[in-house]
């Protein structure tokens, strides 16, 4: 890493911090992991890999955003509630859309409509729909009359509404012209993605490929969440909680289990990782005291150099991001604090957004806060040369920004999380926030 804004650790093993931004600049050096095909199915939440041209136009022909009937617009040319005008309907497009009674092809003439449903292509001779809320239909096949009388699909048909050309009408392409970007690289595909997808007709498409993370947790007094703990030992929570918000940044969570405080163990355990996955997380161990062996770890894989150990951000003050290996292959490993709140604020403002980045997403790695803003509802404290990240609790409030309540309670209560909907950062610069300002809020 030659950015001369990134720092390296000293070669007394102390903490050299880094900010945010320089931090973000580090992982956005990493490269995207490439594209892969998938089919239609599998697109949803993953990153479209190139600009998609639409392969033909949407709609292909002009159609009905209405159920009613189909005429020319000049038929029901100065139609009232009172002076209504009169068409013969000829056909019901609800039955066969393409074929007149005769058998021929559908071309209405002025003075004709033709039932349609919603979606329905317009036949020949038509250019707008008039909703069915605004005809009645006279006299039918029944040979009765009134409203609704017989099947309406044939008979005099009474229109109270003019309509103007185009109306209730979806035009050949209005959604998307042919050889037009339909979706733009770099898009997180939702569910109306892959609608527009399936409409054009695309079966297939080329994805960024997702990330492989692997999990590694760390320490002599860790136990699996299935195993009662005993004295001096707790349950290893970080595998379960940072799998699970690996997941919902579209990656691929690889637990790997915990590893205890043994340098020549978490070594190997490391190597095995990064041999079969593209980011390694390791949990706990990042900080400097003597059982802290994540540094050493990495250092002793090949080509491996420490891009920083330290944020100036709290919590997450010990978080190291190194680089393992050279050019299109280097793969990151982060140590995360093993704290459960530190670990879970780092992973939300810096690991989520760098496995986006490697998935192909564009932009998601600027230190630029997020553009969700909620006003305090009281002062806020912070320390200047750092930023200060606050669980807040969101108040909805109609017509206004939610309002931010801060959630307190000691750093390490696991309850803090689940009470809060967010996290307000108070930059480094300031002192603190006061009631009634604007600050951007990271989603938890």
């Amino acid at each position: 890493m030659s950015d001369p804004a990134v720092k390296t650790l000293d070669k007394h093993g102390f903490l050299n911090v880094v900010s945010r931004a320089e931090f973000c600049a580090a992982l956005a050096s990493f490269a995207h992991l490439g594209v892969e095909d998938v089919p239609l199915a599998e697109a949803l939440g993953r990153v479209l890999a190139q600009t998609l041209p639409a392969p033909e136009d949407l709609p292909q022909t002009a159609r009905a955003s209405m159920d009613g009937y189909a005429l020319a617009a000049r038929s029901a040319f100065g139609a009232t509630e009172t002076n209504p005008a009169y068409a013969d309907c000829v056909a019901d497009l609800r039955i066969d859309w393409s074929a007149a009674p005769e058998g021929g092809p559908l071309v209405l003439k002025h003075g004709q409509c033709a039932r349609i449903p919603t979606g329905g292509t317009l036949p020949d001779g038509a250019d707008a729909v008039i909703m069915v809320e605004h005809t009645d239909l006279l006299t039918g096949e029944s040979g009765t009359g009134g409203p609704g009388a017989g099947e309406p699909g044939a008979g005099t048909i009474e229109l109270r509404k003019s309509v103007a050309p185009g109306e209730n009408v979806m035009l050949p392409g209005e959604d998307v012209k042919k050889g037009e970007a339909a979706l733009p690289a770099g898009r997180v595909l939702r569910a109306q993605d892959v609608g527009l997808l399936a409409a054009l007709g695309v079966t297939r498409v080329g994805v960024g490929r997702r990330p492989r993370v692997g999990i590694l947790s760390t320490g002599d007094e860790l136990v699996p969440a299935s195993e009662t703990p005993r004295p001096g030992q707790i349950r290893d929570v970080n595998s379960s909680a940072i799998a699970c918000l690996v997941a919902e940044a579209g990656a691929l969570p690889v637990p790997l289990g915990i590893v205890p405080d043994d340098l020549p163990r978490l070594t190997d355990a490391l190597a095995a990782a990064l041999a079969d996955c593209d980011v390694v997380l390791l949990s706990g161990g990042s900080s400097i005291g003597a059982r802290d062996h994540s540094v050493a770890a990495i250092l002793a894989q090949p080509g491996a150099s420490i891009l920083a150990h330290g944020v100036a951000m709290s919590p997450g003050k010990p978080t190291i991001l190194a680089r393992v290996g050279a050019g299109g292959v280097a793969k990151a490993v982060i140590g995360l604090p093993g704290q459960v709140t530190s670990a879970q604020v780092v992973q939300t403002v810096l690991v989520t957004p760098f496995l986006r980045h490697l998935s192909g997403c564009a932009d998601v790695l600027s230190a630029a806060p997020p553009p969700f803003v909620a006003e305090l509802a009281r002062n806020i404290a912070g320390r200047p040369g750092r930023e200060d990240f606050v669980r807040v609790r969101l108040e909805a409030r109609p017509g206004l920004p939610p309002l931010a309540h801060p959630v307190l309670g000691k750093s390490g209560l696991l309850k803090t999380l689940l009470a809060a909907d967010g996290l307000i950062a108070v930059p480094a610069e300031a002192e603190g926030l006061y009631k009634g300002a604007l600050a951007p809020v990271w989603p938890l």
